[in-house]
């Protein structure tokens, strides 16, 4: 396939309106495609390419100096290995290796092919071609159910396999994609409540737990050998040996483990969430020790979890974590579950998570099985851009503007962020120093006052409620916003979306 017939095509997605015209246009590309097409081109079309870190940033492609092609000669297979090249060049001379491939696919690029796979290979690419419009259009063109092609890259956490598998194989193929130990999945998400009696009133009896400030992990046993995982699926195994070791004593041999990590100080109690993702950061182990407190249990010796309602895996993960188990109660009871929020604060922690008892494990989703409960609102926003800061800060990036993510394009481009309201409070010096170092690599323009950023930067924000605001597309704008803490472990996908923000004002 050309590489033109996939710039068309996403061009074709981006101007259309429709989600069933989005889901047509790729399905009809997906058909177009040959078998070892399939994998390069969901990864394109998704801007992460499938051989993940390419070593490759905004600079570097800003400083080429090359004229482009007239005409299109690049074919899909030429770009991935293109890319397969980019991946693998380490070591000394890998930054002349990098420059010259990626002057050579520059040069064979036409300019809006050149355009395409920039913004594919730095991760923002805004066609509305999202993973949910993309599962679609794969069951489109495949002729699958779309539940089961669904449930298939939930479980395989791999979108460009699973599209090979529906396009190239059978439906009993994708049926019998499950649970492989070593093979992470992507977690199941929460939704929010004000209280834990209001969330209680949404799930009906439910596990209620505590709600840590930490990373998430999911962390995989297979005798000795252990994987432990992010939330965005990345292999941080050894950069975490004590966890390794925890898991590696636990009474069972093959384990999927579902959790938080975080580190304590002298006290016991929570450090804050940037020290924990301090160690997520390093190449290799620092003296901060971190410590799990697993909440679920998806396979445990041979036997998938997932379909099981949640009391069946928190018996088997009371057998299997013991003093690692995540503290909660099994409750019906208000007065109980609000106690049980009042003891995780008391203990430093941020609240509560309330799991209906009867839900199976959603992989990948967010529904109302699994309520969180915060008595501080925070919401995970991405940075669109900072102002110059002036006085005592005068000299550094200060003044952040946020956006809030908008799949469905309600207020603007399918996939894009709906700028929601400015903060420069909860900004320490160390934080306004890396905002100032960080900031400019992402930059895409500035005015004497601003410098304007990809939306690619995850915050997490703390605010006291969102107000009317005809300043902003979004209708609001929110109220005495303050920076809690960056989020290097979440991706802009999964930032807070607008229509969250918005039902605040019904609250």
């Amino acid at each position: 396939m050309m590489l033109s017939q996939l710039v068309s095509s996403t061009e074709e997605v981006a101007a259309a309106s429709s989600r069933l015209a989005k889901i047509d246009a790729l399905a009809r590309l997906l058909t177009q495609a040959d078998p070892g097409e399939i994998a390069p081109l969901v990864g394109l079309l998704l801007a992460t390419p499938r051989q993940g870190r390419l070593g490759v940033g905004w600079r570097g492609i800003a400083a080429l100096d090359v004229s482009h092609a007239d005409a299109s000669s690049l074919t899909i297979a030429d770009v991935d290995d293109a890319l397969e090249r980019l991946a693998a060049a380490s070591g000394s001379g890998s930054a002349a290796a990098r420059s010259g491939t990626l002057l050579a696919l520059a040069a064979r690029a036409t300019p809006a092919e050149w355009d395409f796979l920039t913004r594919a290979m730095l991760g923002e690419l805004r066609t509305g071609a999202l993973g949910g419009v993309l599962l679609d259009a794969i069951a489109r063109a495949s002729d699958r159910p779309p539940a089961v092609v669904r449930r298939a890259a939930m479980l395989s956490g791999d979108l460009g396999e699973t599209a090979l598998l529906a396009l190239t194989g059978t439906e009993a193929d994708l049926d019998a994609v499950g649970l492989a130990v070593g093979r992470p999945v992507l977690p199941m998400l929460a939704a929010t409540a004000a209280t834990p009696t209001e969330a209680l009133e949404i799930t009906g009896e439910a596990s209620v737990e505590y709600k840590l400030d930490g990373a998430r992990i999911q962390v995989h046993r297979h005798g000795d050998e252990v994987g432990v995982y992010t939330r965005s699926l990345a292999d941080i195994t050894h950069r975490v040996p004590e966890l390794v070791e925890i898991v590696r004593a636990l009474p069972a041999r093959d384990l999927i483990l579902d959790g938080e990590t975080l580190s304590l100080d002298e006290d016991g109690g929570p450090r804050p969430f940037q020290e924990t993702m301090s160690r997520f950061g390093a190449d290799a182990s620092r003296e901060l020790a971190l410590r799990p407190w697993f909440f679920d249990l998806l396979h445990v010796d041979g036997r998938d979890l997932i379909d099981e309602p949640l009391a069946t895996r928190l018996a088997e993960l009371d057998r299997v974590a013991g003093e690692w188990r995540m503290p909660g109660t099994v409750t019906a009871d208000a007065a109980t579950a609000e106690q049980v929020s009042r003891d995780a604060l008391a203990a430093g922690h941020e609240g509560v998570v309330v799991k209906a008892i009867d839900s199976p494990y959603a992989a990948g989703r967010r529904g109302k099985s699994w309520v969180k409960v915060k008595p501080v609102l925070t919401y995970d926003l991405v940075v669109l851009g900072a102002e110059w800061g002036s006085g005592r800060r005068q000299g550094w990036l200060s003044n952040l503007h946020l956006g809030a993510h908008d799949p469905a394009g309600e207020f603007g481009d399918p996939g894009g962020f709906v700028m929601v309201g400015k903060t420069f409070k909860g900004l320490t010096d160390e934080l306004l120093r890396w905002q100032t170092e960080t900031f400019p690599s992402f930059e895409t323009r500035r005015t004497a006052n601003t410098v304007f950023l990809r939306p690619e930067i995850v915050v997490e924000i703390a605010i006291d409620g969102v107000q009317r605001s005809p300043r902003y597309p979004g209708g609001i704008a929110l109220r005495f916003a303050r920076v809690k803490a960056y989020r290097p472990d979440k991706t802009p996908a999964d930032a807070d979306t607008i229509q969250t923000l918005r039902a605040l004002m019904r609250g």
